[in-house]
């Protein structure tokens, strides 16, 4: 298979991967979190920065806050960062300061065929990528897949 079949091929994999789970989805049982512990730590930053960027495009920049579930693994920790360096506030413990109405974050990272899988997830939108990982971090090999929810 040429670098280019295998690109659309992954592509098509991840698409599907992403719609799999097109559902009603409630809010607040969006809070989970599960990516491998044996991503890197840069490859978790790189993935974590272009993702949350992506995001902040769907929802705004900085203006919500982000309900996360704490995970001690490298890509929970570099999406944390991530998100509070775009000026999110990150409330862990499902409570929020009570001025806003919290945006709950569910993620998912996976392998498939050598590449890493990485999907965010809000009650209004879902946003996915495949990616390359890297001894210098990670390269995005599809184009961004966004599902907006009604």
């Amino acid at each position: 298979m040429g670098r280019a079949s295998f690109r659309s091929f992954a592509a098509t994999c991840f698409l599907a991967l992403t719609t799999a789970g097109c559902q009603a989805v409630d809010p607040d049982a969006m809070v989970a979190g599960d990516a491998p512990a044996e991503i890197s730590g840069l490859a978790a930053s790189a993935i974590a920065g272009d993702m949350v960027s992506r995001l902040t495009e769907q929802i705004g920049p900085g203006t919500s806050t982000i309900v996360l579930k704490q995970d001690a693994s490298p890509f929970g920790k570099a999406l944390e960062a991530s998100l509070r360096g775009w000026g999110y506030a990150i409330v862990t413990d499902q409570k929020s300061d009570g001025k806003s109405k919290p945006v709950a974050l569910a993620y998912v990272i996976s392998r498939s065929d050598g590449q890493i899988l990485a999907r965010l997830s809000t009650a209004s939108v879902e946003i996915g990528r495949a990616y390359s990982a890297s001894a210098t971090g990670a390269t995005p090999v599809s184009p961004l897949s966004v599902m907006q929810r009604g």
